[in-house]
């Protein structure tokens, strides 16, 4: 999806908050009018943002002057949900209990809803590979939608993509590369379909036009003439869905910027 103006990391260190040792890297940005903290645990690090190169130390010493706002933020982490029997996650946008189911073939189904129980996804085989069998099986159910979604705008737009990828990135759902290489999160499988759809809208829109001009937004609204929707929930609800399949927690990126 969009790309960030460039910048490049100058100057990494480590602070310490609350006890905890947390690693901080400063980058320059020349567009930026101040610094900029930010607090991102999803990717597991605290950035600042410098106007300029001469203030990368100023900058570093911004982040240790507001270590008791990013403990502040630091208690407000909500608990990681791992991939584990009883545990509830979305499934295309509807939450599913995991329930393990002892056998020799290592499967994963979908158990329909009932009038007293949620829908649930059953794992068999060794409980001990519970995590990794669901989290394969996810992204073999995110590739294949996307796959479709991916291949059915681009027929629309008449262009092709080279490939497509999934990985676990935090930053961004979707990118589109000058080569016309698309990758995706895999975690876009959480969300309701009309999601994983505009962002696949999106990055097919990308193969056409490389930037966020009218003419793209016109693109995106043809392929998907409901897509603010989508776009809101992932603003909404998008962040939190880097808290399954964690062992250790997630953070929605929160910035502080210089008065």
């Amino acid at each position: 999806m969009s790309k960030p103006p460039r910048s490049s990391a100058l100057l990494t260190n480590v602070i310490e908050v609350d006890g905890r040792r947390l690693p901080v890297t400063v980058r320059h940005n020349p567009r930026a009018r101040r610094f900029v903290l930010r607090v991102d645990l999803t990717a597991g690090r605290i950035c600042v943002t410098s106007p300029s190169r001469r203030s990368m130390p100023a900058a570093l010493s911004f982040a240790r002057e507001h270590k008791d706002w990013i403990a502040e933020q630091l208690q407000i982490v909500p608990d990681a949900v791992p991939f584990a029997p009883g545990a509830l996650i979305p499934f295309r946008g509807v939450l599913h209990e995991i329930v393990h189911e002892a056998g020799a073939r290592g499967t994963v189904r979908v158990e329909e809803a009932s009038e007293t129980a949620l829908p649930k996804l059953i794992v068999r085989g060794d409980e001990k590979f519970l995590a990794r069998r669901l989290t394969d099986w996810l992204k073999a159910q995110a590739r294949a939608a996307l796959n479709e979604r991916v291949l059915a705008h681009s027929a629309q737009v008449g262009v092709r993509p080279k490939r497509i990828t999934l990985r676990d990135q935090t930053s961004r759902w979707g990118s589109c590369s000058s080569s016309r290489a698309l990758s995706f999160s895999w975690r876009l499988i959480f969300t309701p379909p009309h999601v994983l759809d505009y962002v696949a809208a999106h990055e097919a829109a990308h193969l056409v036009h490389m930037n966020h001009g009218f003419r793209f937004w016109r693109l995106v609204a043809e392929l998907m003439p409901d897509y603010r929707a989508a776009m809101k929930w992932l603003e909404n609800e998008g962040p939190g869905l880097h808290r399954y399949g964690s062992e250790t927690g997630f953070f929605e990126s929160a910035d502080l910027a210089e008065a």
